[in-house]
């Protein structure tokens, strides 16, 4: 191998990629290498931080310029400060008192509408034939419009006491989380090794063997997925079920009486909190997940 000195590094000759990595990782004059931003690793947490901080400059900075005369007799888009002063003015009594009931409303629809999706899921591979009016049943849930259904429930569910979950809106969280936890549950019970099902057939287990022994042990990573994704879709399914019938106390009630005292700060203050609130429970499923199957996660058991 031989080598060339001509005032510049010494650099190989024999077209090996090392070479060839060095001499592109050289500055233009030869003093020292080059950034090369590609492989710059930031920790996730800092990226995290860095996203939070530019979206809220971003929205200080458009509030005070572009959207600053945005709204009619009041100023509808505030600055993060007027919604920090929001939060605190509202007090601590007041998101208790309302948050307190949304979740216990997307709680108990969240453990319905899972539970109710997982045995339709078993159900299927236990009787095959019914598969069809399983999913059938699921994308009609899915496709049939939110709204439309909450106006019925009005009708149908009476109004609950004052600080009571709502049955609309338990309803309706039930109804956001059936349809990605059932679709998911199915994949993954499909999913399951055949050789695996075919060495339980061979000793003479039933297809409710198969599934106890094989089927819900590689299903697990997408069920523990689709109960994730069902936090905050059951949470906002029983925000909007608030919105429908008289009930007293909730997320939607609060935002609705914010909308009409013309309060922007403490309607954003609201959605800001009713975001950390889903985001919070989307991260405690992950976490459980995460202990239940660590290898569904990229993590060693």
């Amino acid at each position: 191998m031989s080598t060339e000195t001509d005032g510049a590094a010494p650099v190989a000759t024999d077209g090996s990629g090392a070479a060839m990595a060095a001499v592109a990782a050289q500055a233009p004059d030869g003093r020292g290498a080059r950034i090369q931003w590609e492989d710059v690793k930031l920790p996730s947490w800092m990226v995290g931080a860095i996203g939070i901080i530019g979206v809220i400059l971003a929205w200080w900075i458009l509030a005070e310029t572009a959207f600053a005369s945005v709204g009619t007799g009041v100023r509808a888009i505030p600055t993060p400060p007027q919604v920090v002063e929001g939060l605190f003015t509202s007090g601590w009594d007041f998101y208790a008192r309302n948050f307190g009931v949304t979740l216990a409303e997307a709680g108990i629809g969240y453990l319905w509408g899972n539970v109710i999706a997982l045995l339709l899921s078993a159900t299927v591979l236990v009787l095959p034939r019914l598969e069809g009016v399983v999913m059938q049943l699921a994308i009609i849930t899915y496709c049939i419009p939110i709204v439309a259904i909450g106006i019925l429930l009005v009708v149908i569910i009476p109004v609950p006491d004052a600080g009571e979950p709502a049955g609309n809106a338990i309803f309706l969280a039930a109804l956001s989380v059936f349809f990605t936890t059932v679709v998911s549950t199915l994949l993954g019970l499909k999913a399951a090794d055949r050789s695996a099902l075919d060495l339980v057939a061979v000793y003479g287990g039933s297809r409710l063997t198969q599934l106890r022994k094989v089927r819900l042990i590689a299903a697990l990573p997408s069920i523990l997925n689709a109960l994730q994704i069902a936090v905050p879709a059951a949470f906002l399914g029983a925000v909007l079920g608030e919105f429908f019938g008289k009930v007293q106390y909730g997320v939607g009630p609060a935002m609705i009486a914010a909308q009409q005292a013309l309060d922007s700060p403490r309607v954003w203050g609201i959605a800001l909190v009713s975001g950390l609130v889903a985001l919070a429970g989307f991260a405690l499923v992950g976490l459980a997940a995460r202990q239940v199957a660590p290898w569904s996660k990229g993590a060693s058991a």
